[in-house]
């Protein structure tokens, strides 16, 4: 039977930590790379028998590229601290790991999230987050990562069941700190000069993506709240990247170079 490595990247998951380790104690080892707790996250994760790392950085292919390193096994599991091993999707794994099939390197998992609390979300993705190791070259992305890997892929029964936006709280938390580092992305990238007419654009969008094409209608009243709440968060990324945009613009050294430029 192959050996499989859980690696679980967290940052002050006190009251999320636990449930997750419990959803992957039957892994062959269990690797948490800690990005910067400063709560008791590190403490419970020891006393739960996992291999700790500490690696601070907001950069998640870092610390899911750090992870792969420390794991021993042949295999390696990905799951985020707010994500949940369900037992299907256990049996699943440990199924395959008995009977794998040479060509498959990699495996994709139906994910299914839920929003405030309890409330199912009608769209599962399915998203690849077990990997051969050998075959695994690295993750790349900022933010949005996604491996390079290998190989063909099959797909695990079951589900990872992900708890997200649990909170109102935890919502506006996540939406201020994420959105500065989405909007520096799209700064970096020479994203367009922000207009007004951008901003109803993307929020629209958002919104319709959220609301009618994942099937936000069906979840009632938390799924009129989720879509609307993606059409703000979109809204707080552009309205940085215009700030940002709007700082370069009014720097000395810009409006030197758009001087030096006209006199051309």
């Amino acid at each position: 039977m192959s050996k499989v490595s859980a690696i679980v990247i967290v940052k002050n998951g006190e009251n999320l930590i636990k449930d997750c380790l419990n959803s992957v104690a039957f892994c062959d080892e269990v690797i948490v790379v800690d990005s910067g707790s400063n709560d008791k996250t590190l403490d419970i994760a020891k006393n739960m028998g996992a291999k700790v790392y500490i690696l601070e950085s907001d950069n998640f292919s870092t610390l899911r590229n750090f992870g792969l390193e420390k794991a021993a096994g042949e295999w390696v599991l990905y799951v985020d601290v707010d994500e949940r091993v369900s037992s299907a999707l256990q049996e699943s794994i440990k199924y395959q790991m008995l009977n794998i099939k040479k060509e498959f390197s990699a495996f994709r998992i139906k994910r299914k999230n839920f929003y405030l609390g309890s409330y199912e979300w009608p769209f599962i993705e399915k998203i690849e987050r077990l990997f051969r190791k050998d075959k695994l070259k690295r993750w790349e992305g900022k933010l949005h990562e996604s491996p390079i890997f290998d190989g063909e892929v099959g797909i695990l029964d079951g589900f990872l069941l992900h708890y997200s936006h649990r909170d109102l709280t935890s919502m506006l938390d996540k939406t201020i700190k994420w959105s500065e580092v989405e909007a520096q992305l799209r700064l970096t990238a020479n994203h367009p000069k922000m207009s007004w007419w951008r901003f109803p654009r993307v929020m629209l969008t958002a919104f319709f993506d959220s609301y009618i094409r994942q099937g936000g209608w069906k979840a009632g009243t938390v799924g009129i709240i989720e879509s609307i709440y993606q059409s703000f968060s979109i809204f707080i990324t552009y309205a940085r990247l215009w700030e940002m945009q709007n700082k370069i613009k009014n720097h000395p050294f810009d409006k030197l170079r758009t001087k030096v430029e006209n006199e051309k």
